[in-house]
C-alpha cells in the first residue's frame, strides 16, 4: 500500500526558514514526479512545486526564488526547503505523488505558520 507522509511543519517568523520533508512508502516500479501544494485557510489548495523523476523542478510564481524542491531517490524522500517566509505562506502544506494508474497520492499535510 502506498503512503506519502509529511512532516517538519511548525511556527516560524517572518523572514525565517523550515524544511518540509515527504516520505514515500510501498512504491512499486520507477521513480515518480512529486509535488508540492498547499492550501491556506479559507482559500483553494495551490500548487507550489513539482520534482520530476529526473530532477527537473518547476515552481508556482509566489514561491520561486525562496523555496527549493528536491529529492533523495534513495529514501524515496522529496523535501521543500522554504527561505525567507512571510505570513502569506501560512497554510497546509500537501505532498503529493504521481500515479500512473489513477488519482495521485497524498499525504495529510503538515501545518506551516508564519507569524509577522
Amino acid at each position: 500500500q502506498v503512503q506519502v507522509v509529511e512532516s517538519g511543519g511548525g511556527l516560524v517568523q517572518a523572514g525565517g526558514s523550515l524544511r518540509l520533508s515527504c516520505a514515500a512508502s510501498g512504491i512499486i516500479g520507477s521513480i515518480r514526479t512529486m509535488r508540492w501544494s498547499r492550501q491556506a485557510p479559507g482559500k483553494q489548495r495551490e500548487w507550489v512545486a513539482t520534482i520530476d523523476s529526473g530532477g527537473s523542478t518547476n515552481y508556482a510564481n509566489s514561491v520561486k526564488g525562496r523555496f527549493t524542491i528536491s529529492r533523495d531517490n534513495a529514501k524515496n524522500t522529496v523535501y521543500l526547503q522554504m527561505n525567507s517566509l512571510k505570513p502569506d505562506d501560512t497554510a497546509v502544506y500537501y505532498c503529493s505523488l504521481f500515479n500512473p494508474l489513477g488519482p495521485d497520492y497524498w499525504g495529510q499535510g503538515t501545518q506551516v505558520t508564519v507569524s509577522s
